[in-house]
């Protein structure tokens, strides 16, 4: 193989001490490789671009040759040639004769790839030591309009911007793979208990209607205030956790064999008084009787032992107010990389930020967002939205897809569309006068007929059917769950 010096006569180990990270070589052989064979851009097209070449003259043949080759066009010494007889760069490195030596000492195509992955893999370092300059700079300067606590979300951003690039496996996949992946899925459900293709929610019929919470899938929970949307998806993330076990998956890797680990962006309460409502669900004590500390010796026990057991689920929270989409997401690429994520729960995405000025395109920028979390992370998300006032002037308040505020977009992204109801909380401000002794009758009887009963209300599922779900709900405990049947009630023993 005829070797080939780099544009400055030097290798690139034994340059200065200041030289960033790169390899000549490896770039004049990829290239070689390219103008001999065009068919061999197609496999390092996904990993590599012009940016990653350190020296320009080869950014610039690599950028001519990759355009030729998209439109069919041959890319070749000659062809090149055409396009760089003025380029000072090449002139420098002997002028057109230095594409036909790239192509005379190239190797053979099937190392192209190897080259590739080390001219992507030497760019990010060149970059990671830009960024890194680049902070230690901004931080050396102090400046009142720059607070450290900016800068260090300003790096973060652009530490996870790096951390995207060059995920080469995207694109498409033959029709063999996706049926493959189909049939996996398939055959999870049959061999689970229940029959779930995806994670359960511990809410039996719930899980019957929608199969488990699906992977890539976005899921959105609407409701009025105080329809119990956060107690809704408190009880899901905790369930969830709770039967988090992990074991060897079916493909051999690692993973979670049953329930998940669960990440909660709550932007609208803390994450202590998230943390109170999981403990009152589980220690069975009111919320207002822990917020006031009224409690007995044995029900403080049972809380402490309530919290002693949670200390181990894998439930992470997040209550940063107001985050932006981008950030947001950031946050739970890191949270999949250091804990893993098998759930993610947003309350609520309507106090998600977007960028455009529009109101109506920032909400449709946040449930696009949301949407390609769940498919890049390959994970459920649930996200809370609320509804817009046009519920409480009907006759019959239960939501329907068109009561979702800025309802075109969240309507399109989500594959399952819920709404939480609960006729209790409306008949109970229309307690007729104590006079009306008809009215006031028929009014204690629907009160009992829908005490501790809840409706969620599936208006969309792109992959099942629409319907309500009925669920028992405890008030003092925030706490919905499974409504025994008639026929389960056998003995006196409700299923929960």
């Amino acid at each position: 193989m005829n070797e080939i010096t780099s544009f400055d006569g030097t290798s690139p180990e034994t340059d200065g001490a200041n030289t960033m990270p790169h390899s000549v070589e490896a770039e004049q052989q990829l290239l070689g490789a390219i103008l001999t064979n065009n068919d061999v851009y197609d496999r390092i097209a996904s990993i590599i671009g012009p940016q990653h070449f350190y020296d320009p003259v080869h950014a610039r043949i690599y950028e001519i040759a990759a355009a030729r080759i998209a439109k069919n066009a041959l890319a070749s010494p000659v062809t090149l040639k055409a396009f760089m007889e003025d380029d000072e760069g090449l002139k420098e490195l002997g002028g057109p004769a230095y594409l036909v030596r790239l192509a005379g000492a190239a190797i053979s195509a099937f190392a192209v790839r190897d080259y590739a992955q080390m001219v992507y893999d030497l760019a990010i370092r060149r970059q990671l030591i830009g960024l890194g300059r680049d902070i230690s700079d901004k931080a050396s300067r102090v400046d009142v309009s720059s607070e450290p606590r900016e800068q260090i979300v300003e790096a973060e951003q652009q530490l996870y911007k790096l951390s995207e690039q060059g995920q080469t496996e995207s694109g498409f996949q033959s029709f063999l793979r996706a049926v493959t992946d189909a049939v996996n899925v398939a055959n999870a459900a049959y061999m689970r208990d229940g029959g779930l293709a995806g994670i359960s929610t511990d809410l039996v019929d719930m899980d019957r209607m929608l199969g488990g919470l699906h992977k890539s899938d976005l899921l959105i929970l609407a409701g009025r205030p105080s329809m119990g949307k956060t107690s809704l998806a408190t009880n899901i993330a905790f369930n969830v956790a709770k039967a988090y076990k992990r074991g060897k998956l079916p493909d051999g890797t690692e993973g979670s064999v049953d329930g998940g680990v669960v990440g909660f962006f709550s932007l609208e309460m803390s994450a202590e008084q998230l943390a109170g409502r999981i403990l009152a669900e589980a220690s069975e004590i009111s919320s207002h009787k822990i917020r006031q500390g009224d409690m007995n010796e044995a029900e403080f026990r049972r809380f402490v032992d309530a919290a002693k057991e949670l200390e181990a689920c894998p439930l992470y929270i997040d209550d940063t107010a107001a985050i932006p989409i981008a950030q947001l997401a950031a946050r739970a690429r890191r949270l999949k990389r250091t804990h893993g994520l098998d759930l993610l729960i947003v309350d609520y995405l309507q106090l998600v930020r977007g960028t455009a000025d529009n109101r109506v395109q920032e909400i449709g920028e946040i449930s696009m967002g949301l949407k390609a979390i769940a498919k890049e992370l390959n994970i459920p998300v649930i996200a809370l939205s609320q509804l817009s006032r046009q519920v409480e002037s009907r006759e019959d308040k239960r939501p329907q897809l068109s009561d979702l505020r800025e309802s075109g977009s969240i309507e399109q992204d989500a594959d399952v569309v819920m709404f939480v109801y609960r006729g209790e909380y409306y008949k109970e401000r229309e307690k007729p006068g104590e006079d009306d002794l008809a009215a006031t009758e028929q009014w204690i009887a629907d009160m009992e007929r829908l005490h501790g009963k809840a409706e969620v209300i599936i208006g969309k599922q792109r992959h099942g059917p629409i319907g309500t779900v009925e669920l028992s709900f405890e008030a003092q405990f925030t706490r919905f769950g499974n409504l025994a049947k008639s026929w389960q009630q056998t003995g006196g023993e409700q299923s929960f």
